[in-house]
């Protein structure tokens, strides 16, 4: 599988560069040629992502010392313009870059704030592959976001952990950073020896050492949203197993010890299980890597990240439900926006009810019922799940009143309907992006009934809903 999936995506490259020559606009396109945009549009985040390309894939090549914090890296894009294009831009916050080349020609390029943009010698064709080649570096710390969480690039004293959602990927690698421009990964990363290197998807081949140097191989050969890339360096045990053609590789951080270490690796001990039933719900398990990146740094959240959750100072059963479902819905099925955040966090919190259900504990409908007894005046029914803002992206309604619309959805259209619509919903929108709309649209076609009232009251009315 490893082999394979390697070499499908040099073939790509290679063809890529084999388009190259082809991809030289004429004088009479070059005329009509525009500057990609420097947003992808997202309404949350208006300055995030860019227009005018489509990423097929990144190749990243890292360098970091974690007793320094110095990061070096080369990110190679193969990408499609969309239209005819004299120049392009990527986001990029934190680092410097050294050299650009497009098609293995030579490119101007500048940075302002955190957009890189770049001009090629010759203007890109509309359709045709590019390659572009970025050498870049810095000094990495400790980033937060707007509500002083941390997220991006964060090195800690052994190494450094990844977790992007929802902007944070610029600051390690030259990216169009936004949800609805998925592409495939490789990456080889070196560190100095002794260190563990864990990444998206399976490794290819063993970790190579010279000169104190070692270089680790990863490849995610599914479409990936850009937060949910990830890299993570330390000292980690690492446990692997297959099961149903899933490898899951779980890293545990050594720092991690008595009660805290049992319950996370008892918690880990049910991925399998979990994945089964969640198959048996939702269909199949959409990637060929699972697993759980467990470090001892504590950054208060755990995240998804594409084919092997990270985990912050520990692990515990329902946190890996709910981060196991974030693998169909999130990760395979991405929102094309994150005003949808809900499409994420709503599922996967239905998901962690219907695990605790399975596993002999409280039942989906005693578990909606908690969150359906706050009193119509409580804050919590006071934000439009659908349209939470960029502030509530994270907030508690986004989580319990998604999982709660999802039951009253389910006691709607009756359970046979709903469990056929999980799983047109996962399988007719894989490793593609989705909107609330677009799910509406599902469910009314299930169901065979207009849900337009249902949606408004449940997602875009900042009220609790009559009857509860």
């Amino acid at each position: 599988m490893t082999f394979r999936a390697s070499a499908a995506l040099c073939a790509l490259v290679a063809s890529s560069l084999l388009l190259a020559p082809a991809a030289i606009a004429s004088p009479a396109a070059r005329a009509g040629a525009v500057d990609g945009g420097t947003s992808a549009g997202d309404p949350y985040f208006p300055g995030l992502g860019s227009s005018g390309f489509d990423a097929l894939t990144y190749s990243l090549v890292l360098t970091y010392d974690p007793a320094t914090r110095a990061l070096g890296g080369r990110a190679v894009v193969t990408l499609a313009p969309q239209k005819d294009l004299r120049s392009l831009s990527f986001d990029l916050t934190g680092l410097t870059v050294s050299k650009v080349t497009v098609n293995a020609g030579g490119a101007r390029f500048s940075q302002s704030g955190d957009e890189l943009t770049v001009t090629p010698a010759r203007t890109l064709r509309k359709g045709l592959p590019a390659l572009v080649s970025i050498d870049y570096a810095g000094t990495t710390g400790n980033p937060v976001d707007g509500t002083g969480a941390p997220f991006g690039w964060w090195s800690t004293d052994d190494g450094a952990l990844v977790a992007s959602e929802p902007d944070g990927a610029s600051t390690w690698y030259p990216v169009n950073d936004s949800p609805a421009d998925k592409a495939r990964y490789t990456f080889s990363i070196t560190v100095p020896e002794g260190r563990t290197v864990v990444a998206n998807g399976l490794p290819i081949g063993s970790p190579t050492t010279s000169k104190g140097w070692t270089t680790s191989r990863w490849v995610e050969t599914s479409p990936m949203a850009s937060y949910l890339a990830m890299v993570n360096i330390g000292d980690y045990d690492l446990v692997r197993s297959t099961q149903g053609g899933v490898t899951t590789i779980d890293a545990i951080d050594r720092d991690i010890t008595g009660d805290t270490r049992a319950r996370t690796e008892a918690a880990l001990a049910k991925q399998g299980a979990i994945i089964d039933y969640f198959s048996s719900v939702f269909g199949p398990y959409p990637f060929r890597s699972a697993g759980a990146v467990v470090d001892d740094e504590r950054i208060g959240y755990a995240l998804e990240t594409q084919g092997r959750s990270f985990y912050s100072g520990g692990a515990d059963e329902s946190t890996v439900a709910h981060e196991t479902a974030h693998q169909w819905y999130g990760d395979s099925v991405t929102p094309e926006t994150w005003s949808d955040i809900w499409l994420n966090e709503g599922f996967a919190t239905y998901a962690e009810w219907l695990w605790e259900e399975h596993s002999g504990g409280a039942s989906v409908t005693e578990s909606a019922a908690r969150v359906a007894a706050a009193p119509a005046d409580d804050p919590f029914w006071s934000t439009a799940v659908a349209d939470p803002g960029a502030a509530g992206l994270f907030d508690a309604p986004v989580y319990d009143r998604g999982g709660l619309t999802l039951v009253a959805l389910r006691d709607r259209i009756g359970a046979d309907a709903f469990g056929v619509l999980l799983k047109r919903w996962a399988s007719e929108n894989r490793y593609s992006n989705a909107t609330t709309a677009d799910f509406q649209a599902l469910a009314e076609n299930v169901s065979g009934s207009d849900l337009a009232e249902f949606f408004d009251t449940w997602l875009r009315t900042p009220e609790k809903p009559a009857g509860l």
